[in-house]
């Protein structure tokens, strides 16, 4: 989609602090971090929100949540994170195009 910034960050034409990418993810560090480690883990391909994962994007939905353990063991938080999936509006999700965030390095109480 052409006017979805995760989609023009996953492709290269708006830049970010890519700590993660491979064919199908990338990972890139949170502009307005709310916690030390703040990693935004988005698939390529444009999904509009987990509402919309299909059957068919299941592998993309798991390598997500993979990369996610990746990135928290190269950030020097293994196993002491939180990921936060906001799906729609009301719930929070402001840009419309699948993400989780990964959050660490401190005590993590709030939701984000």
């Amino acid at each position: 989609m052409d006017d979805c910034i995760f989609c023009q960050i996953g492709s290269g034409k708006i830049p970010a602090e890519v700590v993660y990418q491979d064919e199908t993810v990338m990972a890139f560090k949170d502009i307005h971090p709310k916690a030390p480690v703040h990693v935004l883990v988005i698939p390529k391909k444009h999904i509009a929100s987990a509402a919309d994962i299909t059957k068919a994007d299941l592998p993309i939905a798991a390598h997500i949540l993979e990369v996610a353990n990746i990135v928290a063991e190269k950030e020097g938080i293994p196993g002491a994170y939180k990921l936060v999936i906001n799906t729609g509006p009301s719930a929070g999700q402001v840009v419309m195009h699948l993400h989780m965030h990964l959050l660490g390095g401190k005590r993590i109480t709030a939701v984000v």
